[in-house]
């Protein structure tokens, strides 16, 4: 009786074969997918990680060959041979890429398959390891993706500072040649064949002006009179002159929502920015096309594509069916300088003024085409509801009863500029209007003259200098000198306004005629709030 009993006693632990052992520590794991095939790669093996990753059970996929987990288009290429000739030869490969599950999902896998040899060094078969590495996949890609957008932010940042100095610049060198030319035509006498081209150069100067202007809006730095804009008014008011500009070829299309809101930006930009896309545009389209103009409200969240803060927007949209960009063009389309139109045919800034203008708007510039199938530019801007914008200038101070300003014929003016060619320009024209001048070079010098001579009438002066610049001059002349006219002129639109109050602002580069007027403003300002 007792050596019966002992045929039914269960075996523990410790008596189990270290083979049992290995058995039952694969067959339990189940992060990853442990199975064995045999030599010619039918499943003989499955453990319960291999189940829960690829969704068959061991009865349901022993004796099937492996080639199941693999997508079409790898089998087609013979790539679960390819992987086993070369575990047969080299002992080991170890691959990633996509696995076809019983559902039919796909999912990440990093796979390791290794050569077996039995005791006597013959191959019986091939051990297969699976991962599920699908999320760590999607973050590793997240994680490059960041870093793509920091180095393209950061690129972007380095080209703008780089070219709002280039469009300072070029400012300063415009303003020399605008007054000089001024200077010369007041000079010429009427009938002078030499006015036409002193003109000729005038004009050339307004289409330096304009090319600074599409650099400092790339650069976020122009000043932007911000206000609602109904975008389905100002596209009807251009639509002539679009036409008239891209030609009988092109048949442009616009479609708006009857309730379309106002957007907040500048309507001059914008027109600049509408028309800088329908040229890109007609070039895209040599043989002709549809270039379609549309609007539409959206409200987005934190989780929009466009990375934008939360609330309510416009999306304005132009579309055409050109040639369509490829994903290197797209991601160099908004540098500036940058054209795929040939030598003399585009100064690549058309794009680069665009992205500026919606940077600065508070909106976001979003590009979407592909090489053959055209290309879509969308400008998603802040958006203003119909009620908001009918009274955005309800609270804005009415001036009454104000006397008409004359202004005086001479003044006693210090101007400030740390370039000598630019002060010694204006300083020209400032002295040709009957003005008295003392010229500076820096806004410490102007302080030294403004305490030593107390009949100082007007302070005109640069913005961007080395040591303190025109908008901290401007504050402590408005501390010290409250009464005293000021005219700050610059081309950037980033000045504090706590600094700049109190100046009349002179955009560069500026002409005769816009001198004058600022002059006059300023003198007339000090007047009103005296």
């Amino acid at each position: 009786m007792e050596n019966l009993s002992a045929k039914f006693v269960v075996a523990s632990p410790s008596s189990l074969t270290a083979e049992n052992q290995y058995r039952l520590l694969v067959e339990s794991i189940t992060d990853y997918a442990i199975f064995m095939l045999d030599p010619e790669g039918r499943v003989v093996s499955w453990n319960l990680g291999a189940e829960r990753i690829k969704g068959y059970t061991a009865e349901e996929i022993i004796g099937k060959h492996f080639s199941l987990f693999y997508t079409q288009a790898d089998r087609d290429a013979g790539m679960p041979q390819k992987n086993l000739m070369r575990a047969l030869s080299e002992g080991r490969v170890e691959s990633e890429g996509w696995r076809v599950r019983k559902d039919g999902s796909r999912f990440w896998a990093n796979v390791v398959v290794d050569r077996i040899l039995d005791d006597y060094g013959q191959w019986v078969g091939f051990a297969k390891i699976t991962r599920d590495v699908t999320d760590q996949r999607d973050a590793a890609e997240e994680l490059d993706r960041a870093r793509e957008a920091l180095f393209q932010s950061q690129k972007t940042e380095a080209i703008g500072k780089l070219t709002g100095g280039v469009a300072h610049d070029f400012n300063n060198l415009l303003m020399v040649i605008q007054s000089c030319l001024d200077m010369v035509e007041l000079k010429l006498p009427h009938e002078s064949p030499l006015r036409k081209l002193v003109q000729n150069a005038q004009s050339a100067v307004q289409r330096g002006a304009a090319l600074t202007q599409r650099m400092l809006a790339f650069a976020r730095k122009q000043k932007l009179r911000v206000a609602p804009v109904d975008i389905a008014s100002l596209v009807a008011n251009m639509t002539e002159l679009l036409r008239r500009s891209l030609g009988p070829r092109v048949n442009i299309t616009t479609m708006f929502p009857p309730s379309l809101h106002s957007v907040k930006t500048d309507a001059n930009q914008l027109e600049l920015a509408l028309m800088n896309l329908a040229v890109n545009a007609r070039d895209a389209m040599p043989e002709g096309g549809e270039l379609t103009i549309t609007a539409r409200n959206v409200i987005i969240d934190a989780t929009h594509s466009t990375q934008l803060a939360p609330g309510e927007y416009v999306c304005l949209s132009v579309t055409d069916e050109g040639e369509g960009m490829d994903e290197e063009t797209q991601v160099k389309a908004t540098e500036p300088f940058f054209t795929t139109k040939g030598v003399g045919k585009g100064t690549g800034l058309g794009l680069s003024m665009v992205h500026g203008l919606t940077e600065q708007s508070g909106g976001r510039l979003v590009i979407k085409s592909s090489k053959g199938f055209g290309t879509r530019v969308e400008m998603w801007l802040p958006s203003v509801r119909p009620q908001l914008a009918d009274h955005a200038n309800d609270t804005a101070p009415v001036l009454t009863s104000l006397k008409p300003f004359v202004a005086p014929h001479s003044l006693y003016i210090v101007m400030v500029d740390d370039d000598p060619l630019v002060r010694n320009a204006t300083g020209a024209v400032l002295q040709d209007l009957g003005h008295r001048v003392t010229e500076v070079a820096s806004a410490e010098e102007a302080l030294q003259v403004l305490e030593t001579c107390p009949d100082v009438d007007m302070l005109i002066t640069d913005h961007a200098m080395p040591g303190m610049t025109g908008a901290q001059l401007v504050g402590e002349v408005n501390i010290r000198w409250p009464a005293l006219p000021v005219v700050l002129a610059t081309g950037y639109a980033e000045i504090p306004g706590d600094l700049s109050d109190g100046a009349t602002r002179l955009s560069k580069p500026y002409d005769r005629l816009g001198l004058v007027e600022a002059i006059a403003k300023a003198v007339e300002d000090r007047q009103v709030h005296a």
